[in-house]
């Protein structure tokens, strides 16, 4: 449920276009199709990641959604963002970072960030961190 409101509030902060855009067939796509090893993680993270670029395949699309694995000892480096972004917890443990300030999040917890925030997140304890990213994007794709 709480991934429901996060979805529909991500889709409410979308950039709004001057002119209709024409309906396009809808995109399903499979995890496996889309899966990349990343090590280092983005943002001059250290450790291993598993990224799933589940929204590369939508054509036209104006924002991401992506689901990403920090497995035991990884993180997300800090860096400023350009546009606000939801991280979702699915399973595990992080410390997330925004400005400063450090939160734990656990299954079932989303932190909303700013645009202007300098953010970043690690995976702590056992088991893998397994988040949903979300964003808008600044234009929409071709």
């Amino acid at each position: 449920m709480i991934l429901a409101g996060l979805f529909a509030a991500a889709l409410i902060a979308l950039p709004q276009t001057a002119e209709p855009v024409a309906p396009r067939p809808m995109v399903v796509v499979k995890e496996a199709d889309v899966q990349v090893e990343q090590s280092p993680p983005p943002h001059n993270g250290v450790g291993r990641s598993t990224a799933f670029r589940l929204s590369d395949a939508a054509p036209g699309r104006n924002f991401e959604f992506r689901k990403r694995i920090l497995h035991p000892g990884a993180t997300i480096g800090l860096h400023v963002l350009t546009h606000d972004e939801i991280y979702y917890v699915v399973s595990g443990q992080g410390e997330v970072a925004s400005d400063g300030r450090t939160e734990t999040m656990g299954p079932e917890t989303a932190a909303y960030l700013y645009e202007g925030a300098d953010v970043g997140i690690k995976q702590v304890g056992e088991e893998p961190l397994i988040l949903i990213i979300a964003y808008p994007l600044a234009a929409r794709t071709q």
